[in-house]
């Protein structure tokens, strides 16, 4: 199935219907921005509880989710910085398409975008098209508007990764 390198994706697990994201052949993992991480026991299994908001440059629509914790890993990022996250696993929806993806979980305050999807969901059935967006199409306008002033875009920029 042919994606264009930006999406909008939902996170049905989360309540998250749309949140832009970049899809990334470059990056290994997937990465969700969240933050107050903290780590916590439920029936002797270790759990992870995060607040995510989906919109760019805004807080508004805050939730605060718990899911079990899948991994630990050491991710570098593309500037070579090497970071410990938490990894959990969930259903992402790209076009029509729900796929179990691992997802790591990191302040992404400075990227272009909320949500990094990598080769690892991505090879579950997708082809990425470096110059196209959007092949599964927009939100209404009004969903897109929440999300205001965060298109990354504009001439030369290629977007956060």
């Amino acid at each position: 199935m042919s994606a264009g390198w930006r999406e909008w994706v939902g996170l049905p697990d989360l309540g998250v219907e749309h949140i832009k994201a970049k899809l990334d052949t470059g990056a290994r993992s997937s990465a969700l921005h969240a933050f107050d991480i903290e780590e916590l026991e439920r029936d002797g299994e270790q759990w992870v509880r995060f607040s995510i908001h989906p919109w760019q440059k805004t807080s508004e629509d805050a939730s605060t989710v718990e899911l079990p914790i899948h991994d630990r890993r050491t991710v570098r990022s593309s500037t070579g910085h090497a970071q410990q996250r938490y990894v959990v696993r969930m259903p992402l929806r790209i076009l029509d398409q729900t796929v179990i993806a691992e997802v790591t979980l990191t302040r992404r305050d400075t990227m272009g975008f909320r949500l990094l999807i990598g080769r690892e969901a991505l090879r579950q059935g997708f082809l990425v098209d470096s110059g196209r967006s959007y092949l599964g199409g927009r939100p209404p306008r009004k969903v897109r508007r929440r999300n205001r002033g965060a298109d990354p875009s504009g001439p030369g920029v290629t977007g956060g990764a």
